[in-house]
């Protein structure tokens, strides 16, 4: 019976991050705020939610989130089209980079063998936002190179070069941000979690 009661509340527990999580996936691009203007790059920080869930609760909870967070950009570019949505209606371009998340950010993480949780949390954080930023671009560029030149009004071979340029600078700024946040999001929930542990 205990037994049976851990795994149900652990259900109710994983449900309920992936639930709260995929909520503020889409509030953030509903609202807009899952964007950031610098000054060189506008980059996104709506795929930290599905990093978050993954190394808090695993990788299965990880791409619930990721998915709920493809399916929605799906949604989102169906709605409010823009010149790059003929990409991201493509499960490959909004679904496939979001589920691949969870695996590159809970993995390195778990298997780097460095005694400091931040810096494994870090790692993890990283690798998971590259994976969205060239997981995405990647993809546009495999299926929808000669498109993308066109609403660009630019040569393939330059289209090429944009679609990797803006890879090589949102890839890096978006993976700092995402460490940041990771660490002191996860970090926080780590702590609760220890002095849960204390009390019980």
């Amino acid at each position: 019976m205990e037994r049976g009661s851990r795994l149900s509340q652990t259900r109710t527990r994983q449900l309920t991050v992936v639930g709260m999580l995929s909520a503020i996936c889409i509030i953030l691009g509903v609202t807009g705020y899952g964007f950031i203007q610098l000054p060189i790059a506008k980059i996104t920080i709506m795929h930290i939610p599905v990093i978050i869930g993954a190394i808090i609760e695993g990788p299965k909870v990880g791409m619930l989130i990721g998915l709920m967070f493809g399916g929605f950009s799906i949604i989102q570019n169906i709605m409010a089209p823009n010149l790059l949505s003929f990409a991201f209606i493509n499960p490959l371009v909004s679904i496939l980079p979001r589920i691949l998340i969870p695996l590159t950010s809970y993995y390195s993480y778990k298997l780097i063998k460095i005694k400091n949780e931040s810096i494994r949390i870090g790692i993890g954080a990283a690798i998971g936002s590259l994976t969205n930023t060239v997981g995405v671009l990647t993809m546009i560029y495999i299926l929808y190179v000669d498109k993308y030149a066109t609403v660009k009004n630019l040569t393939i071979d330059k289209a090429t070069k944009a679609i990797f340029g803006v890879a090589y600078t949102n890839g890096i700024l978006e993976a700092i941000v995402g460490v940041l946040i990771t660490i002191s999001v996860v970090g926080a929930v780590n702590k609760i979690k220890k002095e849960k542990r204390k009390d019980n």
